[in-house]
């Protein structure tokens, strides 16, 4: 069922890309507090209201300090060796992994939740941020050896998974048609903050 968000916003800013690293996609399973995930779109801005159609319902108040990031369209082919990337994955019946989407992350956002662990784009998918240890390519994708610092994953990225990379993002990107997804951490009262923006660039949605 969808529902509208309406955001009050407060003092927008942009933030260099090392600042967005201590509230990005995993770094909230470490806080005490509960971390909520929005995805969805802005409908309408109404003053200083913001109006979100998402997936979920709730309602949502800019955080004064919010993290925001645009997202640009990325390939395989930007995946290297060496490269940081988050990589959302289903498991599959042998054990292995399989891609549902791929960040990458700039190098000032170098380690951000680094690790493996449960993630709720799908029932029972995952996200893996971690150094691309080793790239394999195939005609249907890529193989990528992910080394983080309690272990590794080996996740095949078929030829098709949607890839993005994060630039520096500001106010000018919140804007209607834009595709959003927010990291909201949840008050003791209840209500949510939303702390955290991906927003997407050129028709881009964000596929955390």
């Amino acid at each position: 069922m969808k529902a509208n968000y309406k955001m009050t916003v407060a003092a927008l800013a942009g933030v260099a890309l090392g600042a967005l690293a201590t509230m990005v996609t995993g770094i909230a399973t470490s806080l005490a507090q509960e971390t909520v995930r929005i995805r969805g779109s802005i409908e309408r801005i109404d003053g200083s209201i913001y109006v979100i159609k998402a997936r979920d319902g709730a309602e949502v108040t800019l955080a004064d300090n919010p993290q925001i990031a645009g997202v640009v369209k990325a390939s395989l082919s930007d995946i290297k060796q060496g490269s940081f990337v988050g990589v959302t994955a289903m498991p599959q019946a042998d054990g292995s992994q399989s891609a549902l989407e791929v960040h990458i992350f700039p190098e000032a956002m170098r380690g951000t939740g680094e690790g493996h662990y449960p993630w709720d784009l799908r029932p029972q998918s995952t996200m893996t941020n971690a150094n691309v240890e080793r790239v394999v390519t195939a005609v249907d994708g890529q193989t990528l050896t992910l080394k983080y610092k309690d272990g590794e994953k080996k996740i095949f990225v078929p030829a098709n998974t949607p890839i993005v990379v994060y630039v520096q993002g500001d106010k000018s990107d919140l804007k209607p048609g834009a595709k959003v997804f927010i990291a909201a951490i949840k008050q003791p009262d209840g209500t949510l903050q939303g702390r955290a923006w991906r927003v997407g660039r050129d028709g881009v949605t964000p596929p955390m």
